[in-house]
């Protein structure tokens, strides 16, 4: 990680931007950098940022790291704050560089299925805005309400819906970026196909913003999702609620969604009130289908759950009854907070992301619910059974010393459990600072090496994003 700039640097640096930028695009007040620090990963702390560019246009972005390169001052580049690996948590001395306010929908083509647009701009909204066209942007990250489109490309976002439509790298058809030294140059393309060249798109999605920084996207659009129907099963073993995900992988289904909670979340999300779930159930499956005939693939899908062992099932008839299945899985959040609210102290949750091989789901699970009394601990799992991709979220409370150091061992020891049954520390939140070791034991040293290597290519320097996914 480089060393935070003097102080001459930094005076240097701050008159350059004051004399570029428009006055209200630089923010140096203390509440401006404390509420820029971190972004909202636990165990991950942040540095106090020197300043908090906010610019508009992709040629201030340009004078910003124009100025950062000549006097060597580290740039953090940020979106909503909604990521949760500490990606977007500043260094000490650094530039917060915001692109909140690069917030415009610049194109729809629906001839070619596109959009393109800023950094900024909000996911919810820009799938709102090619819904008038027919249109729609199917990644779907939780904080799809809240989080970026950049946020999602730097993290390489994933959704609810990825197992049938894909994660956000699968969209991004071309990026418009700035270097660190302040060039701009542009990759991808608008035609359907194209192989010119090394695919620096790819490259760039899900490097959390330690390459270039994304002024642009161009996107691709597919036809707006026919109405769904949903299904929800309760199993009572790990094992049966596993066997119904690889039955109906298995019979060529390709359902929206498909998505596990376990024992403690099914009991949370009951307890919370929702009305069709049963408390005990050791695990419950949400299925979607948004397929030309949902009816007959959902009976289909119920059949395949009851003979892996469902002993509880809703199918729903219309998209009312649909909405309130997929409720249980919406749930989820308030429920563990109703939970955390009844420990006392400061209560915490950290929410993991970790990805197994889809037939592992079940020894994943098991091996999260004997880590959690291990550890004397609460641990909630819940995730996209479909593509094996997990979010064990621990609740605990912060202010407990012993509790914390628990917590914390709890994590690691879930990571290795991933690891060990062929899976990786990451599906779709990023390494940021909170998994910088672990993907050290994920990856061999010679891809270590070609990682730290593109590093060194894009940024000889240093300045941008530094101590992020890998030490340059």
């Amino acid at each position: 990680m480089s060393n935070p700039p003097s102080g001459a640097a930094l005076d240097a640096f701050l008159g350059r931007l004051r004399t570029t930028l428009p006055a209200d695009a630089l923010l140096t007040d203390s509440a401006a950098r404390t509420a820029h620090a971190h972004d909202a990963a636990p165990f991950s702390e942040p540095g106090m940022p020197a300043a908090v560019a906010l610019p508009r246009t992709a040629e201030e972005v340009q004078q910003i790291l124009r100025a950062a390169y000549a006097c060597e001052v580290p740039v953090v580049p940020q979106g909503a704050r909604t990521g949760l690996a500490g990606a977007a948590n500043a260094v000490d001395g650094c530039l917060v560089l915001s692109t909140v306010r690069m917030d415009r929908v610049l194109s729809v083509d629906p001839a070619n299925r596109l959009v393109r647009c800023e950094p900024g701009v909000i996911t919810k909204d820009l799938d709102a805005a090619v819904a008038a066209y027919g249109l729609t942007y199917p990644p779907d990250p939780a904080s799809w309400e809240r989080c970026t489109i950049g946020g999602n490309i730097a993290t390489g976002a994933g959704g609810i819906c990825c197992v049938k439509y894909g994660v956000t790298a699968d969209y991004v058809l071309g990026l418009d970026l700035v270097l660190p030294d302040g060039r701009r140059t542009r990759t991808g393309r608008d035609t359907a196909k194209g192989v010119a060249g090394y695919d620096l798109t790819r490259l760039v999605v899900g490097s959390e913003g330690t390459l270039a920084v994304v002024v642009g996207a161009t996107l691709a659009l597919r036809p707006a999702r026919p109405p769904a129907l949903s299904l929800l099963a309760q199993f009572p073993s790990l094992t049966a609620a596993g066997d119904a995900v690889a039955a109906v992988t298995a019979a060529g289904h390709l359902p929206s969604a498909l998505e596990l909670l376990d024992r403690a979340t099914t009991r949370a999300v009951a307890d919370y009130g929702h009305p069709l779930l049963k408390s005990g159930s050791a695990a419950t499956l949400i299925v979607e289908s948004d397929a030309a005939a949902p009816e007959r693939e959902l009976r289909e899908m119920e059949r395949l759950c009851r003979e892996a062992g469902a002993d509880h099932v809703v199918a729903a008839a219309t998209p009312e009854e649909s909405r309130q299945v997929i409720e249980a899985r919406r749930l989820v959040s308030p429920a563990l907070g109703a939970y955390a609210a009844t420990l006392g102290g400061s209560p915490t949750a950290f929410i993991e992301d970790v990805a197994v091989p889809r037939s592992e789901l079940p020894k994943f699970v098991g091996a999260i619910e004997e880590i959690a009394a291990r550890h004397r601990l609460r641990i909630f799992t819940l995730g996209h059974a479909g593509d094996g991709n997990l979010h064990p979220t621990v609740v605990f409370d912060a202010s407990d010393a012993d509790e914390h150091r628990r917590a914390r061992i709890a994590y690691d020891d879930i990571m290795a459990a991933g690891l060990a049954l062929g899976g990786t520390t990451t599906g779709e939140h990023g390494i940021g600072t909170l998994k910088r070791d672990w993907l050290t034991r994920e990856l061999d040293p010679v891809a270590l090496e070609l990682q730290r290597g593109l590093k060194r290519l894009f940024d000889p320097k240093n300045l941008l994003n530094p101590g992020k996914v890998v030490e340059a």
